[in-house]
């Protein structure tokens, strides 16, 4: 069997490369994000999602991260705007964790690492399927949001709330009737460059678009992410606690501000 990626000290993302060259490409993610050095684009609208909450199906664990499921059949939960030219559905959402809440977060914002960051995976839907879409370098729009400790976020709750029923690594559960833009942060200010998946393969078919703001979680919200298993049922207890990628090399690209 082929060696699984992940992100232990054997198959870690150092080791990524050997199974995905593509993850030692030109366009990777995350990156360091340095504030001095990133321009405001005054061509950069606003984004804007329109997001039906029926779309919302399973949350599972498969063994990486959480992940909650849209049906994505059709236009049903969409992202447009910013610095997209057309329109993308909303495919699910996942977040990166650290084992403690100094650390977690992917991108980097002056140094500062966050607690957590959490994606939201939408494909463009001029191309009709999320696995053609990935061959292109528009195909996928990924909104980001760094998460940081402070009050309770109560809207998180709903998605920590479903987490027991999914402790190990291939559970899945029902999870409908959620609007994950209950998670957007009041200011919609964003950093945008051209990048790729955090996970292998690292497609670098990603447009990103990174809210300047983070959203705050308390540390107990956090403690409960932490309480998942990236092992399965019948397997000895491997929490998942570490589930972030290193920054990688910018190499030329150019990030650009929606805000001055």
């Amino acid at each position: 069997m082929a060696k699984e990626w992940g992100y232990s000290e054997h198959n870690g993302p150092d080791h990524w490369h050997e199974l995905y060259p593509v993850a030692k490409g030109e366009n990777q993610s995350p990156i360091e994000l340095h504030t001095k050095d990133i321009k405001h684009d005054p061509s950069l609208r606003p984004w804007s999602a329109s997001y039906d909450p029926g779309s919302a199906k399973t949350i599972l664990n498969n063994g990486k991260t959480c992940r909650v499921v849209f049906d994505d059949t059709y236009d049903r939960s969409m992202l447009r705007g910013g610095p997209l030219t057309s329109a993308y559905r909303l495919r699910q959402f996942h977040l990166h964790w650290g084992s403690s809440d100094d650390h977690g977060s992917e991108h980097t914002v002056d140094g500062v690492q966050y607690a957590a960051e959490l994606h939201l995976v939408h494909w463009n839907s001029k191309y009709n399927s999320f696995a053609t879409s990935l061959k292109h370098p528009d195909g996928v729009a990924v909104v980001g949001i760094f998460l940081k400790i402070g009050r309770e976020k109560g809207e998180f709750q709903i998605v920590l709330d479903a987490l027991d029923k999914i402790k190990t690594k291939g559970k899945e559960a029902p999870f409908t009737n959620f609007n994950p833009s209950c998670l957007f942060p009041a200011c919609r200010d964003y950093w945008t460059y051209h990048g790729s998946f955090t996970t292998p393969p690292c497609e670098e078919c990603i447009v990103w678009i990174l809210l300047k703001e983070p959203i705050t979680v308390s540390s107990d919200q956090m403690a409960k992410l932490r309480s998942l298993y990236s092992s399965a049922e019948n397997e000895p207890p491997v929490p998942l606690v570490r589930n972030w990628r290193p920054p990688q090399p910018i190499k030329g690209r150019v990030v650009k501000a929606s805000f001055k």
